[in-house]
């Protein structure tokens, strides 16, 4: 079978604003730079992490012009995400990114209202069918009300040509199995935690929350899967888990947006990004990342390269 998008590792970049929250355009840069110098070639902005759901328009244009600028290459495919209310809405957002150049975007459903099967399949043909010759992943989670289960996607995938993944952040076993097996063609992107369980039902794809900080391990265990090595694949995912445990382990007992945590790896991997978030949300301060970073290199120093 045909896949619709390569299999590879897929990073976010994080945005660094400062305390007018307005884009640090240099070290936006240099954090792309970074990503580029550790070997991957798979990028994507917006996301949950990447504070899609906040940024103004004005915001959004500024971030992807520095995007679309530092990511102009063969080798490089970079991707934008759109978080919106309604279809018209997303549209016109990645009209921006469209016009710009990008032709890989990132979309979840409204999560104003849960949407009904007719309601999903109408949004996907409107924003997907707006932009025939662009390629469109979907982003799977709660936030928007409902979770896409293997039928949902079988239905896509047969009506809407232009989708061609999805992206998973849930661990559960038997979830990964229906989306895997009812369509195959789409590339299907899981964490840290569910990728080792994805590759045994297919070819899938890697979504690195840590790919920037520890670069050598996630693609050593990325490839561990794609050739199916599973007497290596699935003890490293164990030991991957648990240095992710060990850096979070600081900051238990609050609950904080995606962006919070991330922010914290981009710094440790040796760029000097804010920890702010644009507000309402709040991220976390410099006595918890020390600890998170101290952690780690205490229990786990041959993660660093």
């Amino acid at each position: 079978m045909s896949m619709r998008y390569p299999q590879c590792v897929l990073v976010s970049c994080e945005v660094p604003w400062d305390d007018r929250d307005r884009l640090l355009e240099e070290c936006f840069r240099s954090e792309i730079r970074a990503i580029l110098a550790s070997g991957f070639r798979h990028m994507y902005i917006f996301g949950t992490a990447g504070e899609g759901y906040a940024v103004t328009t004005g915001q959004f244009r500024d971030v992807a012009r520095v995007f679309r600028e530092e990511t102009d290459r063969d080798d490089v495919h970079p991707m934008v995400g759109v978080i919106g209310m309604s279809a018209g809405q997303v549209v016109e957002r990645l009209g921006i990114g469209y016009d710009m150049g990008f032709r890989a975007f990132q979309i979840s459903l409204p999560p104003w209202g849960v949407l009904d099967d007719d309601e999903c399949m109408a949004f996907f043909a409107d924003v997907c069918g707006a932009f025939p010759d662009a390629s469109f992943l979907h982003y799977n989670l709660m936030r928007a009300g409902r979770l896409l289960v293997g039928t949902d996607y079988r239905r896509l995938a047969d009506a809407i040509p232009n989708l061609v993944a999805t992206k998973n952040t849930r661990s559960d076993i038997h979830q990964i199995a229906d989306i895997a097996t009812r369509a195959a063609e789409l590339q299907h992107f899981y964490g840290e935690a569910g990728f080792a369980q994805g590759c045994v039902h297919g070819e899938c794809s890697l979504l690195s929350s840590f790919g920037p900080l520890f670069p050598r391990k996630t693609v050593e265990f990325f490839e561990h899967g794609v050739h199916q090595r599973w007497d290596e694949l699935f003890p490293m995912q164990r030991e991957y888990l648990e240095v992710i445990r060990t850096f979070l382990r600081p900051t238990s007992g609050r609950a904080v947006i995606d962006g919070a945590y991330d922010k914290m790896i981009v710094r440790a991997s040796g760029v000097d990004m804010p920890l702010r978030l644009l507000p309402p949300y709040r991220g976390f301060d410099e006595s918890v990342y020390e600890a998170c970073v101290a952690a780690v290199r205490e229990d786990f120093p041959d993660w660093f390269d």
